[in-house]
């Protein structure tokens, strides 16, 4: 018979001072941390010989993203988040957000004028001086385009004034300017805020599971995480065709939308799928994005994009093609990779989460993305889209320029769930496309989660960097890629900051 050794006081008050709360207590998992575990001391007596730790009831498995960080599921209600709010956040002033348009306006039409008007070789006989201005004009001119750009974003939200009727109007102006589809883009992009973070109804962004990126490379998904690393090269010419190309083609073919249009309610979605001339874009009022009652705003933001492609011809038809490329075009492009950059990284992070259904909620939803900083250019030319996205997430109807008051105000709410990463500024925003790329390949369930646990799924890479992808139903010995639990982080709870992959 197995005789029972006794527990003394001292065992059982240092088993107990070892049951602090962890991270996770919000959730159903109470297991500590890496950083929490007891370690082994110098001592050749341990805890466990004393008995002190025989009935510790096993804990559910805990969920980590990539980084190797434990991850609780967000427990506080939209309610609270609101609640939080000071009311004044929520005015909206058409009188001040019109102001920022003819601010924004003007920027863009006093640039061309003086470009116009002394970049000439009147004034500026070196041809490679001229080249080099025009260059800046077309950079500087793309940065006031997406500034314009962003404050129609606010009309299709609603937060740019009290008026439906003036956002509207404003937004189909602004944006038709600038090739976007308004009202087509307003109504998908209103789907995308209901269900953020939802693998089969989120709108953009959507990253592949394992078994579709392993499709997609021919591979199939239990040997992904056999794979070589990709190139740097690779990589490389992936981001600048995502960043030249990703708006337009997003557009065009719905790529990185989700892919479920049979489900669409009116039956719209049969027979089709994402990808080019295959039914699902923004121009086509039968396209499954919309419904019935979607048409006839279908068809008015394509009068828009008609009546600028006119505007367009006709300048390049009388004061030539080459001019209007570098007068529109390539700030046009411009435009473009700041808004697939910045809606990228806004969703796209090692530390976020997706969901599948069962597990998703609107709360959980919206706090899987994450703040980030582009300082002057992000807060005063981009109207702070880059730093309050988590905010724009819960209530999309708060202007712009109340976001950063409401933003601080919900974080005591959200606590650990708050992400941002703001290290290093501009730089670091730039640096955060390339580790995101690296980063950021496929998502997959933790390998032995339990529950809701088993719908929650973060990124992995074939690249061994952070928790590396499952093997065959196990990670490996550690399940860690070569950076393991100590890989580098983002700063992504308040208060908390650690170096990342640089």
């Amino acid at each position: 018979m197995r005789t029972q050794r006794k527990t003394t006081p001292m065992a059982t008050a240092i088993a107990q001072s070892l049951e602090r709360p962890t991270a996770a207590s919000s959730s159903s998992s109470t297991s500590a941390s890496p950083a929490d575990s007891p370690t082994q001391g110098s001592s050749s007596t341990s805890l466990s010989s004393m008995g002190s730790l025989e009935d510790t009831k096993p804990t559910e498995p805990r969920l980590v993203d990539t980084y190797g960080n434990e991850f609780a599921l967000p427990d506080f209600t939209i309610k609270q988040i609101r609640d939080a709010i000071p009311s004044h956040c929520f005015e909206r002033s058409g009188a001040r957000g019109l102001s920022y348009v003819l601010r924004d306006v003007f920027c863009l039409a006093t640039t061309f004028a003086l470009c116009h008007r002394y970049v000439t070789p009147e004034y500026v006989s070196s041809p490679y001086l001229r080249a080099a201005l025009w260059a800046a004009y077309t950079f500087v001119q793309g940065l006031f385009g997406t500034g314009l750009w962003v404050l129609a974003h606010e009309c299709g939200h609603q937060s740019f004034s009290p008026s439906k009727t003036l956002n509207d109007t404003v937004g189909w102006f602004c944006h038709s300017a600038l090739l976007v589809p308004y009202f087509s883009w307003k109504i998908s992009h209103g789907k995308h805020h209901k269900a953020t973070g939802n693998l089969e109804r989120d709108m953009v962004f959507v990253p592949k599971t394992r078994d579709q990126y392993a499709s997609k490379i021919g591979h199939l998904a239990h040997e992904v995480a056999e794979l070589m690393e990709e190139t740097p090269i690779l990589t490389a010419t992936h981001l600048l065709a995502q960043q030249l190309t990703g708006w337009p083609v997003y557009l065009v073919a719905n790529i990185t939308g989700h892919n479920y249009h049979e489900r669409q309610i009116e039956g719209r979605g049969r027979g089709k799928q994402n990808g080019f001339l295959q039914g699902v874009n923004h121009f086509n009022p039968t396209s499954p994005l919309y419904e019935s009652r979607d048409q006839k705003l279908i068809w008015l933001s394509d009068l828009g994009l008609a009546i600028a492609g006119s505007i367009l011809f006709m300048v390049g038809k009388n004061f030539g093609w080459a001019n209007l490329a570098v007068w529109y075009f390539l700030p046009y492009l411009w435009v473009n990779h700041w808004l697939v950059a910045i809606t990228y990284l806004q969703h796209t992070d090692p530390s976020l989460p997706h969901y599948e259904a069962q597990s998703w909620n609107f709360a959980r939803g919206a706090a899987a993305t994450i703040d980030r900083e582009f300082g002057f250019i992000g807060r005063h030319l981009f109207h702070g889209i880059i730093e309050t996205h988590v905010l724009h997430h819960y209530v999309s109807t708060i202007p712009f320029y109340n976001a950063d008051e409401a933003s601080e105000a919900i974080k005591p709410v959200m606590g650990i769930h708050y992400r941002a990463d703001t290290r290093d500024g501009p730089l670091g925003f730039l640096k955060s496309l390339w580790t995101s790329s690296r980063w950021c390949q496929w998502v997959e369930p933790n390998e032995d989660a339990v529950g809701e646990g088993k719908g929650v799924l973060f990124y992995r890479n074939r690249n061994g960097l952070g928790v590396g992808p499952q093997k065959g139903g196990r990670r490996g010995s550690d399940g860690l890629g070569k950076s393991g639990l100590n890989a580098p982080t983002t700063k992504m709870f308040i208060g908390a900051e650690v170096d990342k992959e640089q």
